[in-house]
């Protein structure tokens, strides 16, 4: 894909002679119930190094924190507290509550205790409002840009567009300078370095564990060993509630579409989608999300800006001043001579 195309479809413009349909992810986050199955399945099948201790953090509960070299799926607990629900409601949206089935007899069958069981077919099980504290859970994955800046900025080429759309760091190529780094909106790509790795035992003791490509840039590949053989990314294979959906990017946005105006007419406001506008600053992404809130409050950039955007307007200003200094300078020569 050449860099600052206007193009929505990346897989055309990377010169691939088979094109596919560009796939992608759709994280509907109204249905994750924060079960990081998505993060193990993508560590087992990727071989990636553990991250820190696997202790949960003193801020939320949650042991791996954000995205990175080490972890390219990131299960977050957006805890929200009383004054925070209070901003999300006054701003027009509404608390989700997912509801509950109803139970009913199980044939006869008894309760604990020899007591038979009550039948709760008619009894109203949705969960209570809390208006004090809530859980809003969202599962963070590479965003795959249309207008990817990671490639942009590669020196060695180690980045490149597969025919499925994805972007892909080759590790033999990658020198590990870290330019990619800097260039992602998302700050999602990341150098994998020893130091990063602290796991240890329930002794205390270090684990001792394979560190593969140390040094070089690392980040999420859409799977692509299991695309190529027509598998479906690990995460959205193992996710429970089917809230990491995989397929073709055109359908993946209507569907979400489609949700957005499901949620909306059950008095759920406050969903909006994330990443399917392709005149945002990185074109649109590949891994569209569903939220329930503001972006900033599950990290992510409002307005995502791919940072060589503006590249061709900096040329030309920079055109444009070194043409009046030349002009300034033979003016002066000119000058000078009389």
């Amino acid at each position: 894909m050449a860099p600052l195309t206007e193009s929505h479809r990346p897989v055309a413009e990377s010169g691939w002679e088979h094109e596919h349909s560009r796939k992608g992810f759709f994280t509907d986050t109204s249905i994750c119930i924060g079960c990081k199955a998505c993060e193990v399945a993508c560590k087992e099948w990727n071989r990636n190094p553990a991250d820190g201790d696997l202790e949960l953090l003193g801020s939320s509960f949650d042991n791996t924190g954000a995205l990175g070299a080490n972890t390219w799926r990131h299960v977050a607990f957006v805890e929200q507290d009383a004054e925070r629900i209070e901003q999300a409601r006054e701003s027009g949206r509404r608390l989700v509550s997912l509801g509950m089935p109803s139970i009913g007899p199980r044939s006869g069958a008894a309760a604990p205790g020899g007591r038979p069981d009550e039948d709760l077919t008619g009894v109203d099980r949705t969960p209570p409002d809390t208006p004090q504290f809530r859980w809003l859970m969202s599962s963070d994955v590479c965003k795959h840009c249309t207008n990817a800046g990671c490639m942009d900025v590669c020196p060695t080429g180690a980045l490149y567009r597969t025919e499925f759309g994805s972007v892909v760091v080759q590790a033999d190529v990658c020198n590990g300078c870290g330019t990619c780094v800097g260039a992602c909106p998302f700050g999602v790509i990341e150098r994998r370095d020893d130091g990063t790795v602290t796991a240890s035992t329930s002794s205390g003791d270090a684990l001792e564990q394979e560190v593969p490509h140390a040094g070089t840039a690392n980040k999420c590949t859409l799977c692509y060993d299991r695309l190529v053989v027509g598998e479906t990314p690990a995460c959205a294979k193992t996710c429970p509630t089917t809230s990491i959906k995989f397929g073709d990017h055109e359908d993946l946005v209507g569907s979400a579409e489609e949700r957005v105006q499901q949620l909306h007419a059950q008095g759920m406001t406050d969903a909006r989608l994330y990443g399917a506008n392709p005149a945002d600053g990185v074109g649109g992404i590949g891994s569209v999300f569903l939220l329930l809130d503001e972006p900033e409050v599950y990290g992510l950039p409002p307005d995502p800006q791919v940072p060589t955007k503006d590249l061709p307007q900096m040329y030309r200003t920079a055109g444009i001043a070194a043409l009046g200094m030349v002009a300034a300078t033979a003016l002066a020569f000119l000058g000078g001579r009389r």
